[in-house]
Formats: C-alpha cells, structure tokens, sequence
C-alpha cells in the first residue's frame, strides 16, 4: 500500500475495509506505515534493549563456559551482564549443563612450598626405613597436647527433662552462663604409655608431673578422679 503513495489514513481506511473489526489500532497502522515509507521490508522484530536472551542452546552454554573459565569468582549477575544471558539461564546453564558449584578455598594452617614437600616426603621414607630395621620404633616418639576446658558448663535445658503428671507443678531452673575460667590440660606420651600429665587453673599448677604410666593406669586414674 505504501508503493501506491498512499496516506497513512488512506491506508487504515483501506485494512478497516479489508479486515472490519481484525483491523490494527489506528496508531499502530501509522507507526507500521511510517516504517515501511522509510524503507522496512519485514515485520520482524529488529535487536533492542529490553529482556534478556533466555535460551540454553548450545551457543549460550560454550559462551558462558569461556566466560567462568576466565574469572571462575564472577557471580551469576555479573555473568548475565557481560553475556547478555537473563540471570535464571545461566544459572540453569552453570548448575544443569556445566555441572558446576561454587565452593570457598579449603583454608590450612600453612601451605608448603616444593622444597618443603620434598623435605617431608624424605623424612617420611626415613621413618619407614627405620621401621623395617626397628618395628617399635614409633612406640619411642613423645607426642604433645594440649587442651583449654571450661571450669564447669551449666546444666542445659535438655539435661533437666524430667517425668511428671499434668497435675504436677513445672520445675524452675535459673540461667546460666558457661564458667569463665579455663583449665589447661598438657598431656605428653608415647603410643603405649602417658609420660606426663600437667593440669593448670588460672597460672597455677594443680597436679605436678605424673610418673611414666599407661594409659589403662591414666584411664583409671582419671575415672577414680571423677
């Protein structure tokens, strides 16, 4: 209709024959008109900001592999904006097709480096070849332990569960705070025997060094304690 020159009102004039109440609004028939006159030969949306692709093709799921691969700590935001992927998509790519997880470093007390590796894998085969020569040699190495204990923990409201009837009166137990003051216990032993016990309370030595016991005599003894 546009080749014939004719008006946008003409042309409404002309589908509202055509097509009665199926017609276009009137607004949109002019915007339509104006793009053909222009030159538009389609009727296809053209690109445009809005709504982000929400597809999980193949395409989609290589762009957001090579994505994560560069910078594995980018959140699912940041992943979207720089793919223009919606949010829900590529987390269902990351998690349904990548089989992928965010997961925090293992934190350690220290990592070692090479030379410190090689050094504790040749004290490790020292030890086993002392073991092939001397079967109890283990049995000589003292270990050392030690260990912060409160002074007394309250009773918790579990612990105090008693049996009672309906016509019985509830018990009342007041709160209580865990003891501020700590005991350290020092333990030093081999595998077959306790070398030394040391127990302190607030800089202050409670029991002196035990003699060289086992432990099932440590066991007791602790057990008598009790």
């Amino acid at each position: 209709m546009c080749e014939t020159q004719q008006i946008a009102t003409e042309t409404f004039a002309s589908l509202t024959e055509a097509y009665g109440d199926a017609t276009l609004l009137k607004t949109m028939v002019f915007k339509w008109h104006k793009a053909f006159k222009e030159g538009r030969e389609n009727v296809e949306d053209g690109p445009h900001s809005g709504k982000p692709i929400s597809s999980t093709n193949d395409q989609n799921v290589e762009v957001v592999r090579v994505v994560v691969a560069k910078d594995r700590r980018l959140s699912v935001m940041m992943i979207a904006e720089e793919t223009g992927l919606d949010k829900n998509a590529v987390h269902g790519i990351l998690t349904d097709h990548l089989h992928m997880q965010k997961i925090c470093a293992k934190v350690v007390l220290k990592i070692l480096s090479v030379e410190q590796k090689v050094n504790w894998l040749e004290i490790c085969q020292d030890l086993l070849g002392r073991l092939k020569i001397e079967p109890d040699f283990l049995d000589k190495v003292i270990t050392g332990a030690e260990s912060q204990v409160f002074d007394y923990n309250p009773e918790t409201k579990r612990q105090s569960v008693e049996w009672h009837t309906k016509s019985s009166t509830r018990l009342k137990k007041a709160r209580m705070s865990s003891s501020r003051v700590k005991t350290m216990i020092v333990v030093f032993s081999t595998a077959v025997s306790l070398c030394t016990k040391n127990l302190y309370l607030q800089d202050k030595q409670l029991i002196t060094p035990s003699t060289k016991i086992s432990w099932n005599d440590f066991e007791n003894r602790s057990s008598e304690s009790e």
